[in-house]
């Protein structure tokens, strides 16, 4: 699934796309998964966003564009086999794909998530000033559950999938399992620099394309951050951790594959 990383370098390429120009035509053949497209329509695109994994378009009217892309949806600038949307613009059209069709568009008045519960309990983006250490050792000493379990829920920080909780888990030497109340607070201002740096870095890689190639930039160019993964899909292999001698094992943690080296994140 697109995390934090993805949607924001694809955000990035599409801005210049965007910007000042007026949606002219949204098409689409499943209202039930594209909500009030029409809404969008004649509309001027003010400004382009991102909250965790949701790709956000202000428009004018105070209207505003919530795209989830799900687990295989992105955007591209020629037609494709799986294309489910085309947004056309006077100068361009974007064609959003989906080949499982998981993702969601809506179209809604500016900031009413009512419909998109998510975006309204959502934690702090992890790359802002908003995402403090304070806050961070708040929101895991009030839970019991596993730690690679509150970071998926996005609450206590926004935007991390399964790819990056398990790479900021294993740079800070955390087993996925530990529960979150029992974290010291020397593994806490680990977790949170980790959390961080594995972000920013995937970011300025262009996010992760893995073997299904689900993922792609809008160019239809892969990411490259798979080619830094210390744990994700890497089970069997060695640990990269300098003088460690484990492997990386894979087990199902919060219903989700996750990769850790047990001797180096102990629980």
């Amino acid at each position: 699934m697109p995390e934090l990383p993805e949607v924001e370098t694809t955000r990035r390429i599409l801005e210049p796309y965007l910007l000042g120009q007026r949606i002219q035509k949204l098409r689409h053949q499943d209202p039930t998964r594209y909500r009030r497209t029409e809404w969008a329509e004649g509309r001027r695109v003010l400004a382009t966003s991102r909250r965790g994994k949701y790709l956000l378009l202000q428009l004018d009217h105070n209207l505003e564009v919530v795209v989830h892309l799900g687990m295989t949806g992105g955007f591209r600038f020629e037609p494709h086999r799986h294309t489910r949307l085309t947004l056309t613009l006077p100068n361009q059209t974007l064609y959003y794909t989906d080949p499982r069709r998981f993702g969601r568009w809506w179209v809604v008045e500016a900031g009413d998530y009512r419909e998109i519960g998510l975006l309204e309990r959502m934690g702090p983006e992890p790359l802002s000033s908003d995402f403090t250490l304070a806050s961070f050792e708040q929101a895991l000493r009030c839970t019991k559950r596993k730690i690679k379990e509150v970071l998926l829920a996005q609450e206590a920080v926004a935007g991390v999938g399964n790819i990056y909780a398990d790479e900021s888990l294993w740079l800070s030497q955390i087993h996925p399992e530990r529960p979150a109340n029992t974290l010291l607070p020397s593994e806490i201002k680990r977790l949170y620099r980790a959390v961080r740096e594995v972000l920013q870095q995937a970011v300025e890689a262009g996010g992760s394309t893995l073997s299904d190639a689900s993922y792609r930039q809008p160019s239809g160019e892969p990411g490259y951050f798979q080619f830094h993964h210390q744990a994700y899909d890497r089970a069997g292999q060695p640990c990269k951790r300098k003088g460690c001698k484990g492997s990386i094992e894979k087990k199902v943690v919060g219903g989700r594959g996750t990769h850790f080296c047990p001797r180096c994140q102990r629980l």
